[in-house]
Order: C-alpha cells, then sequence, then structure tokens
C-alpha cells in the first residue's frame, strides 16, 4: 500500500489515501474523508513504479 495525498473535487480538501497495487488500471468510488461526497478514483503507475490517483467527480 501507498500513502498518498489528494484534493477532493468537491470540497477541495487534502485527503490522504491509501493506494493498493492491485488496484493499477482500475477505476473505483470512495467516500470523501471531510464532505462524504463520492470521489471516482482511477489508480495508474508511473514509469518508476509509484501509484498514482487520478481523481474526479460525478458531476458532469
Amino acid at each position: 500500500m501507498q500513502e498518498t495525498w489528494i484534493d477532493c473535487p468537491y470540497c477541495w480538501e487534502s485527503i490522504c489515501v491509501l493506494l493498493n497495487p492491485e488496484d493499477v488500471g482500475q477505476e473505483y468510488v470512495e467516500d470523501c474523508q471531510v464532505c462524504c461526497r463520492p470521489i471516482e478514483f482511477m489508480i495508474q503507475q508511473t514509469g518508476m513504479g509509484e501509484l498514482q490517483a487520478s481523481v474526479s467527480s460525478d458531476d458532469y
């Protein structure tokens, strides 16, 4: 597991999340720890082997 900080796309608070290497290439939804709104996560792996999370809201 890798710890990383992301900004919630709703309340813009920085929150710490744990990224699992088994989730690379997958999308999932996790609620913000501050505002409880659903954040969509897309997990990728960099060329250096680090995990990276792209986050978005479900607002269109």
